[in-house]
């Protein structure tokens, strides 16, 4: 008969929590370049081995803060009014706000600089800023009220608008956040 119980120490619900706690505290005051296992390990009292049980890296983890909502702690939901360019605005002003405040922009570029590390923390970025679950359902309802083209690439254009407000977020100096409303509007303008 198979021993069904797992050789090693058993996974702890509080070390985990510990871990993706520091994880997110050092994320935000030190920023991704700055942050190491052995640090994310020290805060949260564990063994980097601990870590390394879950994790593979500090990107997985990243993309784990983000899965939770620890990182950005937003829900960005979006309205459905019936004016589909209205309602995108609506939700682009509210990523934007998160922007806007204290750290945004540096939060972002990290977040960016993690995404070309671990291609999941990319993926639940998006996530995160509710890019396939608000904007590309409030696009296809768009297409159901006939006021985007039947064959308009949903998917494409949520990753396009994603992409504009990454790359607004790159750029070091002040940049008036409306430029992007700018371009969304040229977008859908018929």
């Amino acid at each position: 008969m198979v021993n069904e119980h797992r050789s090693g120490p058993v996974r702890s619900t509080a070390a985990r929590e510990a871990i993706l706690d520091a994880t997110s505290r050092l994320f935000h005051s030190q920023g991704y370049d700055r942050l190491t296992i052995e640090g994310i390990a020290k805060e949260a009292g564990v063994g980097k081995q601990t870590i390394y049980r879950w994790w593979s890296s500090r990107g997985a983890l990243i993309a784990d803060c983000l899965l939770d909502g620890r990182l950005i702690p937003v829900d960005f939901d979006m309205p459905d009014t019936g004016d589909l360019l209205g309602d995108v605005e609506t939700w682009l002003r509210s990523v934007l706000a998160v922007l806007e405040a204290p750290q945004g922009q540096a939060l972002l570029r990290s977040l960016v600089a993690a995404a070309a590390d671990d291609a999941d923390v990319g993926v639940h970025l998006g996530e995160s800023l509710g890019v396939e679950k608000y904007l590309s359902e409030r696009l296809r309802g768009g297409i159901r009220d006939g006021q985007l083209s039947a064959d308009a690439p949903v998917d494409q254009i949520g990753r396009a608008i994603l992409g504009a407000i990454i790359v607004e977020s790159l750029g070091r100096e002040a940049r008036d956040p409306g430029e992007v409303v700018d371009l969304v509007r040229y977008l859908f303008a018929r």
